[in-house]
């Protein structure tokens, strides 16, 4: 019973449908072809108290526990990978903040992205620092009551539309990774400068872009935690947001399963629907098995995700958050890919979306820690 969906979980998925369907869904291969940022979508998901739906009570948000935030970003994704990353990633931003940060800095920062002033993206890799974010460059030097940062981040989910980002610099040189310390940095910060929008197979409509820091003094009162505890604080946050990135895949998945139903009940070859023929329904068959499995999943490490959070350790949700990811990034690659198969030539174009599904499916494969990297933190918490 940790994970099964409530009543209020169900309202709050036909919610987040009716809204995907109508306003995000005709807008996302527009999105994607034209790598626009969907402002009329983060208007309607804000409208609709869907922008950064874990945001607690306390600081004006919707207070929803993880697997309802878990069903909004699938049925967002549904429609359009690009849109999800909207709640995704304001909830990446702010789980340091929620994890380690003073209530005085929880109460100035959450307070404007519950209202749909400001969104949060996450600034931890840098181009020498991907899997081994341990080795990043960036600095942050004490001057008087202030941090002095300078370094360069990269790959930064809605770098440039966020207002506001969590940075992890480097403290103490000395200390490896428990010299890393996290901080808030604002846009509008002198010396905060953004590199040009990376050109990318998926999730087009949502920039990626290096984030510059050139001498960005801010308070003291900005770190987040205790000096040298960024690190720490970096990692505790991915065993949560994984499992957003496993939503994410989750509805990429969806999406492209629908479409190719559809399709194949539609489409006759030879006097009779193609669904008829026992080699697409076998194809069917497996795509929905491993959804679900990949499902079931991600909800369970979601259920581990929430009573973690409210102070209740779980020593398997290293496991299950990177389990979760790995499963569903996978399964939505091979089902988007079969998607595409499916729909044969009319697969390969444009005209049809399971092209972009595919395209935006390999990316959750990569993002917040490659499936290798999964795979690595799953044999460790295994063979401790």
């Amino acid at each position: 019973m940790t994970y099964a969906l409530t009543e209020e979980h169900e309202m709050l998925r036909e919610t987040v449908r009716a809204l995907a369907d109508e306003k995000i869904a005709p807008r996302a291969a527009e999105a994607d072809e034209r790598e626009e940022f969907p402002w009329d979508v983060y208007k309607a998901l804000v409208a609709a108290d869907l922008h950064a739906i874990h945001v607690p009570e306390e600081y004006g948000g919707a207070g929803a526990d993880a697997l309802a935030a878990v069903i909004v970003i699938e049925e967002v994704a549904r429609a359009c990978a690009s849109s999800s990353l909207i709640p995704a990633v304001n909830k990446l931003g702010t789980v340091p903040l929620l994890l380690s940060a003073s209530s005085s800095l929880k109460e100035r920062y959450l307070t404007p992205v519950a209202a749909g002033e400001a969104m949060f993206s996450y600034a931890l890799s840098e181009p020498e620092a991907g899997s081994d974010a341990a080795a990043m460059k960036t600095r942050a030097v004490l001057d008087g009551d202030h941090y002095v940062l300078n370094g360069v981040k990269m790959w930064i989910t809605n770098a440039g539309v966020s207002e506001y980002y969590t940075v992890m610099a480097v403290t103490d040189p000395s200390a490896g990774a428990r010299g890393i310390s996290a901080f808030v940095v604002e846009k509008s910060d002198e010396g905060v400068s953004f590199g040009p929008k990376e050109k990318k197979l998926g999730i087009r409509a949502s920039p990626t872009r290096q984030v510059i820091l050139e001498n960005v003094r801010i308070p003291v009162s900005r770190l987040i935690g205790e000096p040298g505890t960024g690190f720490k604080t970096a990692l505790a946050t991915l065993d949560h947001t994984r499992v957003t990135i496993a939503a994410q895949a989750l509805g990429i998945a969806q999406g492209a399963l629908d479409y190719a139903i559809g399709y194949v009940k539609e489409r006759k070859q030879f006097g009779k629907p193609i669904a008829d023929f026992q080699g697409l329904q076998f194809m069917i068959a497996d795509m929905g098995m491993k959804l679900e499995a990949a499902r079931q999943l991600t909800y369970y490490a979601a259920a581990k995700s929430e009573l973690a959070m409210h102070g209740k350790p779980q020593k398997d949700l290293t496991f299950l958050s990177s389990a979760a990811k790995c499963a569903a990034s996978d399964a939505a690659m091979e089902i988007t890919t079969d998607a595409v198969q499916l729909l044969g030539g009319y697969g390969y174009t444009r005209e049809f979306p399971v092209e972009r599904m595919m395209r935006d499916a390999k990316i959750t494969q990569i993002y917040e820690g490659t499936n290798q990297i999964q795979r690595m933190v799953m044999a460790r918490q295994l063979l401790k």
